[in-house]
């Protein structure tokens, strides 16, 4: 029996990116789509509304919003998405066939950028390195787990920045890490915006402060400087 997928997109300003994000899912069967607003001043949640089962309005912070999305969702599996990314048909069926497995617990998709320069290849590629490597992956790569091994890890941790990393820690100890084949494609406006090289280093710095035990609020301060 396929489990039923439930779907939980964390939005703050996201009127340039939501609706694309939400009519690709709207074209897969079987799916719970749960955006979960943090009270954006444009029109995230109108254009999300046509293509949501559930559209949530919480205080802002990826970490709060996605276990407010875990919350209400009736999924026996969780994908936790990005606004700015998208999945494809294929992508989907990948992750069923994963799931007829009782061993694979959590896991995240292969990360693809929306972009021909070869800069960004090798960044996704990178990233895709790093995940098999360490056996974490990154927000940006689509997270999914089973309701009860998510519950049992005590969802993500509410903290300002590192929300995805820490989450994918604690999952790790929970069982080892499947990381898909079909890739996830997410949106290149980040790189595109601040540079591929400093937006690459920068990030990669943070993990470091990170895990040498620099709080999240500081790293979250920062990190605000810097933008």
């Amino acid at each position: 029996m396929v489990p039923r997928i439930s779907v939980i997109i964390p939005t703050l300003n996201e009127a340039t990116v939501i609706e694309k994000t939400m009519a690709a899912l709207s074209k897969r069967d079987g799916l719970e789509r749960i955006v979960v607003d943090g009270h954006s001043s444009d029109d995230t949640r109108a254009l999300a509304g046509p293509y949501a089962d559930k559209v949530l309005l919480t205080e802002a912070g990826r970490g709060r919003q996605m276990n407010a999305g875990a919350r209400a969702a009736a999924g026996e599996v969780f994908v936790f998405l990005h606004a700015d990314s998208c999945l494809s048909d294929d992508a989907f069926r990948e992750l069923i066939r994963a799931l007829e497995d009782p061993d694979v617990l959590w896991g995240a998709f292969r990360l693809g950028i929306d972009s021909p320069r070869r800069i960004l290849r090798l960044v996704a590629a990178a990233a895709n390195w790093r995940t098999r490597l360490t056996g974490i992956p990154y927000g940006d790569q689509g997270i999914f787990v089973r309701r009860s091994v998510f519950e049992q890890s005590g969802g993500y941790p509410e903290i300002p920045i590192m929300e995805d990393l820490e989450f994918a820690r604690r999952l790790k100890s929970l069982g080892k890490v499947k990381l898909l084949s079909r890739p996830i494609v997410t949106s290149s406006r980040r790189w595109d915006k601040e540079g591929a090289g400093y937006t690459t280093l920068r990030n990669q710095i943070y993990v470091v402060l990170y895990y040498l035990g620099v709080s999240p609020a500081r790293l979250a301060r920062c990190y605000r400087t810097v933008r």
